[in-house]
């Protein structure tokens, strides 16, 4: 879908034929998409339709009822932040209090509803035309338009004059597939701290995986798993960041636990409990503060599992009582 595609949708013809379409179901679509040429739509038009239908299907489970409102590409559905995190991680920007806040990469605009409820004035910029026309279309839909203004720019040459808080979210996806070396984000990692420098308010979404050692000092890092995926790591600059070096957060809970990352649990022998640490946990190096929680230890250095005489209820540790050793 085009740019050119993706208007035709917003036309009346287009939002007739949405509103007609049942709940998508992969089995019936290629004979819904017949019949609905016969009755006379354009072609290009009821492909656009049903790929709006079948995006939405697949964005319940991440983007729940809001789903159903938005309009999705294929990428930006994949970048999408879920609604919990997106009001989590925009908490910060709020208690800041900056007027003007910028979404850099702001994708299909996922972030920008909480961003706009943060701050009176958001300036969303992605450089793909066809993401930014559909951010524009979600703002209208959400009544937003007049607090965000969107273009359709490169990142790392738009004019930041007048911002007072940043938040970007680098691509992780290439031709080859997701990329896991933040040298090869779009933009890059050094395009993330080069804007920590200039705007010190500044948060950044990240892989869970990114090594530690890229992690510059004087940084946050958070950790958060909803349900028990983890599904990023946000870095924290400036007055953005805590007190703490490492931090990971659980949702929907809210549960949080912090350290420095330093610390090392030590092994001991199997006893009445097993506990495995959340996710974000184990990314965020907070093993030995989650084993600290249980008098625990671990079952050997190399790996993630806690054991201990006490029964404790975190959600920081799933417990499961030992019955035997082989």
């Amino acid at each position: 879908m085009d740019v050119t595609g993706f208007r035709a949708l917003l036309t009346p013809e287009g939002q007739r034929l949405l509103a007609r379409l049942p709940a998508y179901d992969e089995a019936s679509a290629l004979g819904l998409g017949e019949r609905l040429r016969r009755e006379g739509f354009e072609p290009d038009l009821v492909a656009a339709a049903l790929t709006q239908s079948r995006l939405r299907a697949r964005g319940r489970g991440k983007l729940g009822p809001l789903a159903d409102r938005l309009y999705l590409t294929a990428d930006g559905l994949e970048q999408a932040t879920r609604p919990a995190v997106a009001a989590r991680r925009t908490a910060r920007f709020a208690a800041v209090g900056a007027q003007v806040v910028a979404d850099l990469c702001c994708g299909v605009g996922g972030d920008l509803p909480a961003l706009a409820a943060a701050a009176p004035r958001v300036l969303a910029v992605d450089r793909d035309p066809l993401t930014a026309e559909v951010a524009r279309a979600n703002l209208g839909v959400l009544g937003l338009a007049d607090r965000v203004e969107v273009r359709c720019a490169d990142v790392t040459q738009v004019d930041l004059a007048g911002v007072q808080a940043a938040f970007v979210d680098p691509a992780r996806r290439g031709h080859r597939g997701r990329t896991f070396d933040p040298a090869a984000y779009s933009p890059p990692f050094s395009f993330v701290l080069d804007l920590a420098a200039r705007c010190p308010a500044t948060g950044a979404k990240l892989a869970p995986g990114i090594p530690h050692a890229v992690l510059p000092a004087g940084a946050e890092a958070e950790w958060v798993s909803v349900g028990g995926d983890v599904v990023e790591c946000a870095l924290w600059f400036g007055p953005l960041a805590g007190p703490a070096r490492r931090r990971a957060t659980l949702l929907p809970a809210g549960a949080t636990l912090t350290g420095d990352g330093d610390a090392a649990a030590p092994a001991g022998p199997v006893r009445r409990f097993l506990y495995e640490p959340d996710g974000a946990v184990i990314r965020a190096g907070l093993v030995a503060e989650a084993a600290a929680l249980v008098d625990g230890t671990l079952l050997d250095p190399t790996i993630a599992y806690v054991t201990s005489e006490r029964l404790e209820h975190t959600p920081f540790l799933t417990a499961y009582e030992i019955t035997d050793v082989l």
